[in-house]
């Protein structure tokens, strides 16, 4: 029996992805198991930024210098986007996968036992469908739901749309389906993920709208959204989403800057000022979202009176999470070619003063919440802790003490404030 080890890196969609990928190996008879062990490493890879390509040549290495009989393999963005890639070293791989060929791995698989250096990467853009694969009985107990991938926007910054291709959607009907069957598996909340989401349905003359319109008729108590840009978040949306009794309060906001400059530079589609009447429209509509966000700084040219406009703005928004990296160049984006980049020892600096405000602001969430009473969704059982991890709908975790084993998966209300909030 062929044994296989696989990494995915990255974002929420790059992980269920793998996951699929890991149940198609398991259904052509492949076993998985440890790293070290494995007769197949595969690197499900992210290029968002150039740490993520590093992180991908680091564990290649290591997987070839720790076994140097096991067959490699590189799949996903980097491998799509190798034309941007020409000083990676591809050496120590065997096959290599685009994010088309990843999905049917089981069409590639043996090529790793026929010949060496295999490579299958086909031009992205001329991907038209959506790949409806998915898993039915995954052991999380929050579910990713793909709707769409790819993305239409060309941000300044991005090489994403040259790693995805453009927006493709699920249908109404698969997508449904497959909430149907998670639900009847009996998991209670699914996350609605993809890489551009508030373009789900342009190809069909729908919106995101109009599929959580559809999703509330269905068995599952609770979903999640992933990340949504300003300008798609309209009062329509809003007012739809306070009146459900399925969506949980928990935005994530495409933002990358809040100074209107630096978004202007970065092509993005809406201004600072924008941005700010939104998010106060959020925190009206909804009692004690959790608001979570990204932030690039060091954007070419981004002055330090910019970086404050930014911080300034984030302080008065009241967020309750800001993920914040520094501008990573990559190739053949507009943004690479710009003058003035930043100096690396400043973009740290920029990073360390947002991080700490988002710890502060992360607190400031948590002690609002602390005397409220919260239904929470029961995940694992920790074997070495004895507790179980618990989320409530506007994102918070606790833990329980229980000592039955048939928690998870279930629904309970509790007081928070007899817990450490995190």
């Amino acid at each position: 029996m062929k044994t296989f080890y696989i990494k995915s890196l990255g974002c929420k969609q790059n992980q269920l992805e793998g996951q699929i990928i890991q149940n198609e190996l398991e259904k052509l008879g492949y076993k998985q198991v440890k790293s070290d062990e494995a007769d197949i490493y595969i690197l499900n890879s992210c290029t968002v930024t150039s740490h993520s390509d590093s992180q991908a040549k680091y564990l290649l290495n290591r997987a070839k210098r720790n076994n140097p009989n096991v067959k490699t393999v590189l799949a996903g963005c980097i491998a799509q986007t190798y034309k941007q890639h020409k000083d990676f070293d591809y050496s120590n791989i065997d096959l290599i996968l685009g994010n088309e060929e990843k999905m049917n791995i089981e069409k590639y698989i043996n090529q790793l036992f026929e010949k060496e250096n295999s490579f299958f990467v086909q031009d992205i853009f001329e991907q038209k469908e959506f790949e409806n694969k998915f898993l039915v009985n995954p052991k999380t107990t929050r579910v990713s739901v793909k709707i769409q991938d790819g993305c239409n926007n060309r941000c300044a910054y991005c090489i994403i749309p040259f790693a995805r291709g453009n927006s493709r959607s699920n249908s109404i009907e698969n997508i449904i389906s497959q909430i149907n069957l998670i639900a009847k598996n009996g998991i209670k909340e699914i996350v609605l993920t993809g890489i551009h989401i508030g373009q789900w349905g342009l190809e069909f003359n729908k919106t995101l709208l109009d599929l959580l319109k559809e999703i509330e008729k269905t068995d599952i108590p609770r979903y999640r959204l992933g990340s949504l840009y300003i300008d798609e978040i309209d009062d329509d949306l809003i007012e739809f989403l306070k009146n459900s009794k399925k969506f949980c309060p928990h935005f994530h906001l495409s933002l990358q800057s809040l100074s209107s400059s630096v978004l202007k530079r970065m092509n993005r589609r809406y201004s600072a000022d924008e941005a700010m009447i939104l998010i106060e429209k959020l925190h009206k509509n909804f009692n004690l979202p959790y608001l979570g966000c990204d932030i690039i700084v060091g954007f070419p040219d981004e002055s330090d009176e910019e970086f404050r406009q930014t911080y300034d703005n984030l302080k008065k928004a009241k967020l309750s999470s800001i993920h914040c990296f520094p501008y990573s160049k990559r190739e053949n984006t507009p943004a690479y070619y710009m003058k003035n980049q930043i100096q690396n020892s400043i973009k740290t600096k920029r990073v360390k003063l947002i991080s700490e405000l988002s710890e502060k602001l992360h607190q400031e969430f948590l002690d609002k919440n602390k005397n409220n009473k919260a239904e929470v969704l029961i995940e694992r059982k920790s074997p070495k802790t004895g507790l179980y991890s618990a989320v409530t709908r506007n994102y918070i975790k606790i833990y329980i003490k229980d000592n039955s084993n048939n928690l998870q998966h279930t629904l309970k209300t509790v007081d928070l404030s007899e817990f450490e909030l995190m």
